[in-house]
């Protein structure tokens, strides 16, 4: 089982288009593109943390449908536009605004909102976080997660932390 991190996916937002300028025509092309990079990257026995702004999705069902037909075990760190729906979903194995969690030697944080400080920053945490889209100068072991970040797909710790190695380029689709 790997482990990946995403966030800001904002399924169904044809806002998004504009206000992070990613490269699409449609909102429909958008999420194709998305759907297909996450099942071509995570299998279905890995394990997904997605640290907010899903999207939303048409229907009482539509946000479950949704997530069922991305590939992995999914996690929810609850970002400033995941609504009821989102919440709701029996696609989650978990839902929480917070988490830390250890990935070998790696002491993770995980939010939304990216931090000035964080627990064990001293230790060699990491700070996992969403929300700025790739637009927000990071800290040293501070990782923006986004879409707009990694290629419009999960990306992996090690993907992360080896970036920083050799600098991270972002890659349109």
């Amino acid at each position: 089982m790997t482990v990946f991190f995403t966030s800001d996916t904002h399924f169904g937002e044809a806002r998004i288009l504009r206000a992070a300028k990613r490269p699409f025509a449609t909102i429909a092309e958008h999420d194709d593109h998305l759907k297909r990079g996450w099942n071509e990257t995570v299998g279905k026995d890995d394990e997904v943390w997605h640290l907010g702004d899903v999207g939303v999705a048409p229907g009482a069902d539509g946000m479950s449908e949704l997530l069922e037909k991305l590939h992995g075990r999914k996690h929810l760190i609850i970002g400033n536009n995941d609504g009821p729906k989102t919440l709701a979903s029996p696609a989650w194995t978990s839902v929480q605004h917070y988490t830390e969690l250890r990935l070998g030697e790696t002491h993770c944080i995980l939010c939304h909102y990216a931090f000035r400080t964080w627990n064990q920053m001293g230790k060699g945490a990491v700070d996992l976080h969403g929300h700025s889209h790739a637009m927000l100068k990071e800290l040293t072991r501070q990782f923006d997660v986004g879409v707009d970040a990694w290629a419009y797909r999960p990306v992996m710790l090690e993907t992360m932390l080896a970036s920083r190695q050799r600098g991270k380029a972002k890659s349109a689709p």
